[in-house]
């Protein structure tokens, strides 16, 4: 198999306080801060801390919805939340210690439910964000039928 390589690549620029503009030349600009948790934190603005558990979040979704297609599985729904549990770690720095997705999938036979289970395992094991990350990572499904 061909070793592959992706490059992303993004650009921050600081605005004032903690505010800055996340740019990608091809997509929308996002306005970004630090967390009303911290000091100077920006309420209503997109932060590092919420970007990082929505890539997880994303990509999930994004793997499991490509392993659903290509095993023809008949998804009806999919929509996941995550919650993000940051807290001090040994070294007295901050970091995110759990991170729980919640997905809910439908779809459209009961005898779809245990595959779907099986994809979303699959999904979990190969999602190349959960797998940079060192938080504990906790997928807490619930899959039905439409």
């Amino acid at each position: 198999m061909e070793n592959k390589i992706f490059n992303y690549s993004t650009a921050v620029k600081w605005v004032n306080g903690s505010n800055g503009i996340l740019t990608e030349p091809t997509m929308p600009q996002i306005k970004v801060a630090s967390p009303i948790d911290f000091e100077n934190g920006v309420p209503e603005t997109w932060t590092a801390e919420h970007l990082l558990i929505s890539a997880a979040n994303i990509c999930l979704m994004t793997t499991f919805t490509a392993i659903a297609q290509n095993s023809k599985l008949n998804l009806i729904e999919y929509n996941s939340t995550i919650f993000g549990k940051m807290e001090k770690g040994e070294n007295g720095f901050f970091l995110f210690t759990e991170i729980i997705i919640s997905p809910n999938i439908v779809v459209n036979e009961e005898r779809e439910i245990e595959r779907a289970s099986r994809l979303l395992n699959k999904a979990e094991k190969i999602c190349p964000i959960s797998n940079s990350l060192k938080s504990k990572i906790v997928i807490n499904s619930k899959i039905s039928v439409q």
